[in-house]
């Protein structure tokens, strides 16, 4: 039975998300587990709620095997595809896009779950620049070492690797097969939030998210400030 109902669109999204209860270690010097769980949900509902909004796409594929993912995945009318191993970001991220490529869809947006200023127009602007197949659009992260969003048609044309570099690669990999990438620079594509630079830079743009709501109720503000005077 196809993982994916038919569809008139053919461009899925694909949120690849590991096991909440170990997220973010990074941040472990400010925020406790706790805390870091309960702002990965935020992120990945910002997320998922952009993705939702945006009519370009035919549906949003959520990778993952954490049962709390795929609770929140459902709540926005996502799909979701079940890892057999919990193997990391570009494992899932390639899993989706085998998969995508196997139900005869025409392509992939790639993004991760934590990129809490994602709105619809940033995705809008990512499927609009993407041309005609072969295609690969890229944005890259804010120091434009990583790579936070991937449009690819057909799905699995480029050999995906995620990490702190992976963008100079994935423009590599794309030169490689011929095809020049659209490169968009956005800064709802560009912040990912992986460390407490990242959450401080977050938390001078105030926004209409859960992310941001989440760190304002809590005392994660003001314990970063701390921090940053000792």
């Amino acid at each position: 039975m196809p993982v994916i109902e038919s569809t008139p669109a053919d461009l899925w999204a694909v949120v690849p998300v590991k096991n909440i209860d170990h997220v973010k270690t990074r941040l472990a010097g400010v925020l406790c587990s706790s805390e870091r769980q309960q702002l990965f949900r935020a992120m990945l509902e910002d997320v998922l709620q952009a993705l939702s909004c945006c009519p370009q796409l035919a549906g949003v594929l959520v990778v993952t095997r954490d049962q709390k993912a795929k609770s929140i995945a459902r709540s926005y009318g996502a799909h979701v595809l079940v890892e057999e191993k919990n193997l990391g970001h570009t494992a899932a991220s390639m899993l989706g896009a085998r998969t995508l490529a196997q139900e005869k869809r025409a392509g992939m947006l790639q993004v991760p779950a934590d990129l809490p200023l994602l709105t619809p127009a940033d995705i809008s602007v990512l499927i609009e620049a993407h041309g005609p197949a072969p295609a690969i659009t890229l944005a890259p992260s804010r120091d434009k070492k990583g790579s936070n969003a991937v449009v690819c048609t057909p799905a699995d044309v480029l050999p995906l690797r995620f990490g702190d570099y992976s963008f100079p690669p994935h423009v590599a990999a794309s030169r490689a097969l011929g095809i020049e990438p659209t490169i968009i620079d956005r800064p709802g594509l560009a912040l990912d939030i992986d460390t407490p630079t990242d959450l401080a830079v977050l938390l001078e743009q105030p926004s209409a998210t859960r992310t941001y709501e989440y760190l304002m109720a809590s005392d994660i503000r003001q314990r970063l400030l701390n921090k940053s005077l000792a």
